[in-house]
């Protein structure tokens, strides 16, 4: 196959691409957001910190279900807890990660 770009961009191309570690941390961050639920959960967050009964209730979803989205979102170090007598509330660990939604939101033009 023939090639049609220069040297010069090719080289430029080649080190700017993401290195397979590198790639494979975006890949696993970007599918975070694979689910609606999460969104939704990360959405509710960055306005303020929940507890799970508080996630349920706002979002109209069953404990089982945001107890195991919490556990992937804390997995994947996006939202932390804070305990308050028995009850723990979550939050956003880092809110860049309101910055990624709201790309997300000006790009399909919402």
């Amino acid at each position: 196959m023939e090639m049609l770009l220069d040297d010069e961009t090719l080289h430029s191309v080649r080190h700017y691409l993401p290195e397979e570690d590198s790639l494979s941390a975006l890949t696993d961050f970007y599918a975070i957001f694979s689910d609606p639920t999460r969104v939704r959960v990360i959405s509710a967050l960055s306005i303020a910190q929940l507890c799970v009964s508080d996630i349920c209730t706002i979002l109209q979803i069953n404990q089982t279900t945001c107890s195991h989205q919490l556990k992937i979102l804390r997995a994947a170090g996006i939202v932390g807890t804070r305990r308050d007598g028995k009850l723990i509330f979550y939050y956003l660990k880092n809110l860049a990660i309101c910055d990624v939604l709201l790309v997300g939101v000006k790009y399909l033009g919402f």
